[in-house]
């Protein structure tokens, strides 16, 4: 029983799921915090110019500045983010996820003071390269997902991934919920921010001392099917991005020759960032704009109601959580994935229309399994690359879709700004254009793994 006992508490020590929790949580008071800290820096900036439209002046102010702010916390990862993650593959595994929480603390210091020394709104430019120099959110999730991969087995790979995004999900939920009151409520006490940047402060110090002192690396055993191992034993003279391709084509003969087992593997690895983009780049540009278009008319929201809207926005990691788990016992990967997309699109469709409350909650309820695609496409790539190379897949993925993002990000800023009197929600169709274009290398991807298959397993698996 003692043996037993000390086994368990060994595995639960492998856990990634505190730090995710945690730092989800100290995600939402921050951004909730950032948002709301900026609006009332530019208020009283404005307030005491005379202008004509002062909630759009707001809005555009607002707006610039996320495009800066943005634009740095993107392209500062750029520097150290690969190295970092090299360094988690080749020496340990902790190095791309404690580096980044480090960060994650320096820049959300400067923020509290900011709010306490009332210092220009300028210094979080300073505080989000310092964020993206020690590694940022590319390298912390590109670590997460590797340590993910490394206690999971190829056939559940997709539904580790969804628990961690669950977590992720459920975590922001209940931040996104409190980060509202807490900063309504204590701002008559402290200066507005104040409570919710502590919080965001302590939450960011406990992921560290636990990714230090409690966590452990899980032993990557479980990581390495049979078949794949077979597979090298068979061409030891692959490129390790090969070892993996039976993953899309089990049952076929092993004695092809090289080039048909690097080509298919290699053309749907690149069919899969291809759409892991399009993808990303529908929902980062529609993200981006979402809060800036619930301040102004027609919702105007206050910051309970951002808090509310937010936390709505978390449920569909919930849904999406349990659309794996359904799907997974009877859909491929590809074919979840698709079922993504098409959720999404249609559910920022709706959004592009929104004009009362009521109808925000329905956009979002369309978009129930919105958080699909992107974590199963991660699976989908680990069972294409070896165990020793999860790192740098994970990290070059994630670097591609920061950069997309951070441009974005900055051409949906600009539009919105643009738009902004004539069809505020144009932005949201752009992202359902978008969104519909990344169904393309996905039916590509699709059409391969039937033909390598020969069959209707693409459907059913």
């Amino acid at each position: 029983a003692a043996a037993s006992s000390m086994v368990g508490m060994m595995a639960m020590r492998t856990w990634i799921e505190p730090v995710v929790a945690s730092s989800q949580v100290a995600s939402a008071f921050y951004d909730t915090a950032l948002l709301l800290v900026v609006k009332n820096y530019y208020n009283q900036t404005n307030g005491t110019a005379s202008s004509h439209a002062p909630e759009d002046a707001q809005q555009k102010a607002v707006s610039n500045f996320y495009i800066i702010y943005n634009l740095v916390l993107g392209l500062s990862p750029l520097v150290s983010a690969y190295g970092l993650s090299k360094l988690g593959d080749r020496i340990h595994r902790k190095i791309p996820i404690c580096f980044p929480l480090l960060g994650y603390l320096g820049s959300k210091t400067l923020l509290l003071l900011l709010i306490l020394l009332s210092w220009p709104i300028e210094v979080m430019y300073g505080a989000a390269a310092l964020n993206g120099l020690m590694g940022g959110f590319t390298t912390l999730w590109a670590g997460i997902m590797a340590l993910g991969s490394l206690g999971s087995s190829e056939s559940r790979r997709s539904l580790r991934f969804i628990i961690i995004e669950l977590v992720y999900g459920l975590a922001g939920f209940v931040g996104s919920m409190a980060s509202g009151y807490l900063f309504v409520g204590f701002s008559d006490h402290y200066r507005e921010g104040t409570v919710l940047v502590c919080c965001s402060i302590a939450c960011y110090a406990f992921c560290l001392l636990y990714s230090i002192l409690v966590l452990t690396v899980p032993k990557p055993g479980a990581s390495c099917p049979a078949k794949a191992k077979s597979a090298e034993e068979v061409d030891s003279q692959l490129p390790a991005h090969t070892g993996a391709a039976a993953a899309t084509g089990s049952s076929q003969p092993s004695g092809g020759s090289s080039s048909s087992l690097i080509t298919p593997s290699k053309l749907i690895i690149i069919l899969l960032f291809v759409a892991a983009i399009l993808y990303d780049l529908a929902v980062v540009g529609a993200m981006n704009i979402l809060p800036l278009f619930l301040l102004r008319e027609p919702l105007s929201w206050n910051a309970v109601e951002i808090g509310h809207g937010n936390a709505a926005g978390y449920v569909i990691f919930i849904t999406s959580f349990l659309g794996v788990f359904v799907f997974s016992r009877c859909l491929s990967d590809i074919t979840m994935i698709m079922i993504g997309v098409v959720s999404f699109s249609i559910g920022i469709l709706i959004m592009a229309f929104v004009q009362w409350t009521f109808l925000f909650y329905i956009a979002r309820a369309v978009m129930l399994f919105a958080l699909i695609p992107l974590p199963t496409i991660r699976s989908m790539l680990s069972k294409h690359v070896e165990g020793s190379s999860y790192g740098k897949v994970f990290v070059l993925l994630q670097l591609s879709l920061v950069i997309a993002g951070v441009v974005t990000s900055t051409v949906y800023n600009k539009i919105y700004q643009n738009t902004l009197n004539w069809y505020s929600s144009f932005c949201f169709i752009l992202s359902f254009l978008v969104g519909c274009l990344s169904l393309l290398p996905l039916s590509f991807v699709a059409i391969k793994q039937r033909s390598t298959t020969g069959s209707l397993q693409i459907l059913t698996e």
